[in-house]
């Protein structure tokens, strides 16, 4: 139950131990297009450019980075916790002129910043983290994607955290670069960075002044792989591209509304639990995660021993607070197959207990959680 990776469903698992075949098998290939296929749906696109980069979520960044910067290029990045930071920091490595929109941690990037920000100076794009895991802070896409498209600019997406377990609708909110990861919502192991890529930031990548300076990540090179060409670039790893594979079908089985609503009721049973202990979210209210939790630690209590009593007496591993938040939150994730209602009960009883609350069974968290 930290910030991921999730637990991985018995399924996902089985498809890793299948025996492999090669990269450019027909049977491989079939599926890299089942997989693409599926990727679109989840991305809510229609982006031919769509498929897994070979890396985590980390690599997904740096592709659409690398991509579409060049040297001396301006960018806005949005910085309101560890992933903005570094996307700041991956960007600069580019070449990039950085300017920085700060809010405090656990706020979101207000989009009246942003216009601000687009008054001062011209930038090729940019950048959000949608949903900041250090944090639990979600912020939102649609008006800052319309002031950067009238700016001229490209957006570019982190939704490391938020594909699969809340809304992400690239098309609907003219995104055009976005990048994520396996190991959160999708519930399936880290080692892949599903991405996409609109026509607008294709051609921006096609037209570059200078070759993009990976090799391994340029898509001008991965295009022909990942397209109708099958031009060898790197041997893929079948394993867990046969786990994605069948984590997406999971997903798409049970409906991205479905599993939205999961995530947001069993979200609300959670902090409706916490409130029972006299605890709180973190977060900005009304801009709260529904799989990534920042409860606030209660004043007197030592919250890394909280978290080993829970990791060693429980078998529960929740997160540390990260930055200027370390040692004042929990990062209590609810992300796909973790994402129950007993496994909110769970936690919320064994909390109880490490804090000197009720008894297990009659804890009003608990009680507060199966109402909901």
């Amino acid at each position: 139950m930290g910030p991921g990776p999730s637990n991985v469903a018995p399924s996902v698992l089985e498809a890793m131990s299948r025996p492999l075949v090669g990269h450019l098998d027909p049977v491989f290939v079939k599926m890299m297009e089942e997989i693409k296929a599926m990727l679109r749906v989840v991305f809510q696109t229609q982006n031919e450019m769509t498929f897994p980069v070979s890396g985590t979520g980390s690599a997904g960044m740096e592709f659409c980075f690398v991509n579409l910067i060049e040297p001396g290029d301006e960018v806005i990045i949005g910085v309101n916790g560890v992933f903005g930071t570094r996307m700041t920091d991956v960007a600069e490595r580019c070449g990039a002129k950085v300017i920085k929109v700060e809010a405090p941690w656990g706020r979101i990037i207000e989009a009246n910043q942003i216009a601000e920000a687009l008054k001062k100076c011209r930038p090729k794009l940019v950048a959000l983290v949608h949903a900041e895991t250090s944090t639990g802070a979600l912020t939102p896409v649609e008006e800052i994607s319309r002031l950067t498209h009238e700016a001229g600019a490209l957006l570019v997406l982190d939704t490391v955290t938020s594909l699969g377990g809340c809304p992400v609708k690239i098309d609907e909110w003219n995104v055009d670069a976005v990048y994520s990861g396996t190991q959160k919502c999708l519930s399936c192991p880290p080692g892949l960075a599903p991405v996409s890529l609109s026509p607008r930031a294709l051609e921006v990548a096609r037209h570059r002044q200078k070759k993009v300076q990976s090799w391994y990540l340029d898509v001008n090179l991965l295009a022909s792989y990942w397209g109708q060409e099958r031009v060898y670039h790197h041997t893929a790893p079948i394993t867990m591209n046969y786990a994605l594979h069948e984590a997406l079908r999971l997903t798409l089985a049970e409906g991205l509304e479905k599993r939205w609503q999961r995530h947001q009721s069993n979200h609300l049973a959670l902090r409706d639990g916490l409130a029972a202990l006299g605890l709180c979210l973190a977060a900005q209210a009304g801009h709260q995660l529904w799989q990534l939790n920042a409860v606030t630690v209660p004043q007197g209590v030592d919250e890394a021993a909280a978290r080993k009593r829970l990791l060693t007496e429980f078998n529960i591993e929740i997160g540390a607070g990260l930055g200027p938040l370390k040692g004042k939150i929990w990062r209590v994730g609810l992300m796909g197959e973790t994402s129950t209602r007993e496994n909110a009960k769970t936690f919320l009883a064994a909390l109880s207990q490490i804090l000197n609350a009720p008894a297990v069974q009659t804890s009003p968290a608990v009680a507060a959680a199966q109402s909901r």
